[in-house]
């Protein structure tokens, strides 16, 4: 498979997840959540799906628990939405880049303020 449908590819996958999640139920799915990456197999037989919350790594993990717990629907869901020949099966990872982020453009805006005594 070519490098640009590979992409492509990936590209749809995300865009489906985040409708997904969004219409999900359970109320570990709290929050503002965002898919940082999609990691698609060569063959599309599998996918990680790495989640991030705004509320930080134990909301992002309650969310995931929540999430593999639904991955069956979702995977139906998926295969409904996007022409696959074969549906990959969808593992959610947690992920902190999001609150790391965050962090980092904290440290640097006080780094850049003028110190006043």
């Amino acid at each position: 498979m070519g490098s640009y449908r590979a992409d492509r590819t990936t590209e749809d996958v995300k865009r489906e997840l985040t409708a997904i999640m969004a219409t999900l139920k359970d109320p570990r799915i709290t929050g503002m959540l965002s898919i940082v990456k999609i990691d698609l197999a060569r063959d599309l037989s599998v996918c990680k799906a790495y989640i991030s919350s705004l509320d930080g790594i134990q909301a992002a993990t309650e969310a995931v628990k929540g999430l593999n717990n639904a991955a069956g629907f979702v995977r139906r869901e998926l295969g409904s939405r996007l022409a696959l020949r074969h549906t990959p099966s969808i593992k959610f990872v947690a992920d902190n880049s999001i609150e790391q982020s965050a962090e980092i453009l904290k440290i640097m805006e006080d780094i850049e303020r003028p110190k006043h005594n």
